[in-house]
């Protein structure tokens, strides 16, 4: 006899397993994996664009050239990319591609130890420097013989631009490396035998310095057009007369859609639809997914993707690569009213343990009844939108929200027909000859940031330890 036929001789009730057969299973609905917080869609106001684009207007802006030059490396040398010279302030307008060859033909490859000097203050700019791998710190002597640091510079960082102007300017800072750094330099005589070799060239960087004047003149620190004014008078001066002037050309925004197409068969629909509505939970879950996509847009969306839009001027290097306090205190101060900080759970990880090693411990926020990490009270928010790369390396951005605060907002266009949530439709798109039923599914969003300030980010962090 086996040990199943004696325990069944042996019951005096009925078993469990037997009657599991007659009951009815407690279940839950469909679970699902890759559901995140989502802080971002939570966080960032919505505006409504009922005509599908949205146009930033801001006040004029002369733009001066400040942004970061890309480097390619092959065979061990690295190489400038000739179109990113215009990212130096005289080189913006230049029009003459052969010119920007020879420009970046001259530029030599030089490898620096850590702790060397590029160049001294007060010194005369000698050579236009590129950083094209390494992390460089530029200081100026600041009281009682200290030294005080300015920013951290890393690949795509340049030095020395003014050089091209003409003139002996002096460097305004000492630029050190603090790790070993690869930089490429194009010295003053290899660049006068350029110029003086094409009179276009030369031309135009004689125009370029004469419009550099022109345009400090009229421009506040911001780089916007100034607004003229007088105050605190004595008698009857004669007032100045101004306006405010406007971007001639302000960007616009069209909203993104992400869509999908969600097939249910009939006879699913008819026949297993209880307890659960089998249409319900599988728009739930699709939803979700769609959800997910529209923050991974918001961030990394090539045109209106947050990360992709951050001015050069508001972009910083982590001092010493992972982040530290003084790092989010230089992040806090380039921005008024900064709503949250939002990084990889890694970062904010990261970020904890470099504050324990310090003896410091960060504090709590609560947002939304959830206890979160903060920083001098602004919170600290998860995404892991935000991607890792290769070299284990982050970014931690930084944002001013709303339109009333001139900050980054997030733009949707709701009150569509067959509206399932707010900017989300689903419509019923018909049954196939094999009675399928399909709906699509479909939302629509971007991101804008209003002024430049808005959006900080601090680059190039260790994720790990």
């Amino acid at each position: 006899m086996t040990t199943a036929d004696h325990l069944q001789e042996s019951a005096t009730a009925l078993g469990t397993a037997a009657a599991s057969t007659l009951s009815t299973t407690t279940k839950s609905v469909p679970q699902m994996q890759g559901i995140t917080p989502r802080w971002l869609l939570r966080m960032l106001p919505w505006t409504e664009v009922d005509s599908g684009t949205y146009r930033v207007n801001r006040r004029r802006t002369y733009t001066v050239g400040d942004g970061h030059l890309t480097c390619t490396l092959a065979g061990g040398e690295y190489r400038l990319i000739p179109a990113e010279l215009r990212e130096i302030g005289a080189l913006r307008e230049i029009d003459d591609d052969e010119v920007l060859h020879q420009l970046a033909n001259g530029f030599r490859q030089r490898e620096y130890r850590a702790g060397d000097t590029i160049c001294e203050f007060g010194r005369d700019i000698d050579a236009v420097h590129v950083i094209a791998h390494g992390r460089v710190t530029t200081s100026v002597p600041g009281d009682y013989g200290r030294r005080a640091q300015l920013e951290v510079i890393d690949d795509g960082g340049h030095l020395g631009g003014r050089m091209l102007l003409g003139g002996q300017p002096g460097w305004e800072f000492t630029a050190t490396t603090e790790t070993d750094c690869t930089v490429l330099t194009l010295p003053r005589e290899q660049f006068q035998s350029i110029r003086d070799g094409n009179p276009r060239l030369a031309t135009h960087l004689d125009n370029a310095r004469a419009a550099l004047g022109a345009v400090r003149a009229r421009a506040d620190k911001f780089g916007q057009a100034a607004i003229g004014l007088t105050s605190g008078q004595r008698g009857e001066p004669v007032l100045p007369g101004t306006y405010v002037d406007y971007e001639p050309r302000p960007r616009e925004y069209e909203l993104s859609i992400a869509q999908l197409r969600l097939r249910v068969h009939t006879r699913v629909a008819d026949l297993y639809n209880k307890p659960m509505n089998q249409l319900d939970q599988q728009l739930r879950l699709s939803v979700e997914a769609l959800r997910e996509r529209q923050e991974r847009d918001l961030l990394t969306h090539h045109d209106y993707g947050l990360l992709n839009n951050i001015d050069p001027t508001q972009r910083l290097s982590s001092a010493t690569g992972s982040p530290t306090p003084e790092d989010l205190d230089r992040l806090l101060a380039r921005r008024r009213r900064t709503a949250f900080f939002l990084a990889h759970p890694r970062v904010i990880a990261q970020f904890g343990r470099e504050c324990t090693a310090r003896g410091i411990y960060p504090g709590h926020a609560e947002v939304e009844g959830r206890t979160v990490h903060a920083w001098r009270n602004v919170p600290m928010l998860p995404s892991d939108k935000i991607p890792i790369s290769s070299t284990r390396t982050s970014t931690i951005l930084a944002m001013r929200i709303g339109e009333r605060d001139d900050g980054v907002i997030a733009l949707r266009q709701s009150g569509l027909p067959d509206e399932y949530q707010d900017g989300i439709s689903v419509r019923f798109a018909g049954i196939d000859d094999r009675a399928v039923a399909s709906y699509l599914i479909s939302a629509n969003h971007a991101a804008a940031v209003l002024v430049p300030d808005a959006l900080g980010a601090l680059t190039g962090v260790r994720a790990s330890r």
